[in-house]
C-alpha cells in the first residue's frame, strides 16, 4: 500500500462493518485504531459480547477505543491530529459524529453507505430497497457531515437486484461489495484525486428505523406482493409474524398466487388486492424451522 497515505481510524460496530475493516487491513492500509461501541448484552443469557470489529482488531494488534460518548476520546484524537493529518473511515458505526470530531480529520470522515444516495438516507436502506421492489441498489462513498447521509458523494457503484434476495443475503452482498469498492477508491480519495459532489436534495428519500411494531403480516392493508417483499426484507429482524392454527409463527418465505387455491389451508392468506400469499417456510411456536406441509401435518386437527 502507498506509504504516503495518512494513518486511518476506523469507526464501525455492526457485523456489516467487519468486511470493510478486514479489507483495509489485508490491503495494507495504515489502520492505526478502531473506534466502536462498548460491549453489549446479547442472547438468552444476556452476556456481554464484543463487537466483531473489536475482536478482529485485537487479533491484528490494532488499538481499540470503546467510548460511551465520543467526547470521551476527543483529547486522544486531538493529540493524533496534532502529529499530522489523520483520515477517518466509517462503516455502520451507530453513533452521531459531532462537528468537533469531524474537524480533526483530513479530508474528513469517509462513510460507506449501502444505497445509491440521495435515495434511502437513514438507518434501513437495504430493507427499504427490498420492501419497495427496487431493481437495483448500490454503494455510496461520501464525506460525512452534520446531517444524516447528506454529505457530498465521491463515487458510487450500482448493484442489481433479482427480486429474490433476503435481507441477510443483501447485507452480505453489500458488505462485501462495499468493502472491495472502499479499498479500490480510498487511495484516490485520500490523495485528492476524487472530489466529492453535493447530493441533489430534491431527489432525497428517507427510510426509518424498523421495530417490533413492523412484525405483523397485516394482509388487510397490504398486497400479496408487498407482503412477500416484507418477509424477505424483515428476515433476522424485525421478522414477519402471523397466527396460524392458533400458533404465532415467524414467516421465512412465501409466494404470490394470482388465483385462489382450490383448497385453501391456514397458510394461504387472502390479501388486500384479492391475490393470495402462500406461506412456504416458517418457524413454529416451538422454535423449529419447517416447510408449510410439515407444519400443517403436525398441527392441523
Amino acid at each position: 500500500m502507498n506509504e504516503t497515505l495518512p494513518p486511518i481510524l476506523f469507526f464501525g460496530t455492526e457485523q456489516f462493518s467487519l468486511p470493510s475493516l478486514k479489507a483495509l487491513v489485508e490491503a495494507g492500509f495504515p489502520v492505526v485504531g478502531v473506534i466502536t461501541k462498548p460491549d453489549s448484552k446479547k442472547g438468552r443469557g444476556q452476556r456481554l459480547q464484543p463487537p466483531a470489529v473489536k475482536v478482529y482488531a485485537e487479533q491484528q494488534a490494532i488499538p481499540v477505543w470503546q467510548p460511551r460518548k465520543l467526547s470521551e476520546i476527543v483529547p486522544q484524537l486531538t493529540t493524533l491530529a496534532q502529529k499530522g493529518p489523520i483520515a477517518g473511515v466509517l462503516v455502520s458505526y451507530g453513533n452521531i459524529i459531532t462537528p468537533d470530531i469531524l474537524s480533526l480529520f483530513t479530508p474528513g470522515i469517509i462513510n460507506m453507505h449501502p444505497s445509491l444516495l440521495p435515495r434511502y438516507r437513514g438507518p434501513s436502506p437495504m430493507e427499504a430497497a427490498l420492501l419497495n421492489g427496487d431493481t437495483q441498489t448500490g454503494i455510496s462513498l461520501m464525506l460525512l457531515n452534520r446531517r444524516m447521509d447528506a454529505g457530498p458523494i465521491y463515487t458510487q457503484k450500482s448493484l442489481p437486484l433479482t427480486g429474490l434476495e433476503t435481507k441477510p443475503q443483501l447485507y452480505d452482498t453489500c458488505a462485501n461489495e462495499g468493502a472491495q469498492f472502499l479499498t479500490q477508491q480510498l487511495p484516490a480519495i485520500l490523495h485528492g484525486e476524487l472530489q466529492p459532489v453535493p447530493q441533489h436534495e430534491t431527489e432525497a428519500s428517507y427510510c426509518s428505523l424498523l421495530s417490533k411494531h413492523d412484525m405483523p403480516l397485516r394482509p388487510d392493508t397490504h398486497t400479496a406482493e408487498e407482503l412477500e417483499r416484507k418477509i424477505r426484507a424483515h428476515q433476522g429482524f424485525p421478522k414477519t409474524t402471523a397466527t396460524a392454527l392458533g400458533q404465532r409463527i415467524i414467516i421465512l418465505a412465501a409466494t404470490v398466487a394470482t388465483e385462489p387455491p382450490q383448497n385453501p389451508s391456514p397458510l394461504d392468506i387472502p390479501c388486500k388486492d384479492s391475490m393470495w400469499l402462500r406461506i412456504t417456510q416458517l418457524i413454529a411456536e416451538n422454535g423449529k424451522q419447517m416447510d408449510s406441509e410439515s407444519f400443517l401435518r403436525g398441527y392441523a386437527r
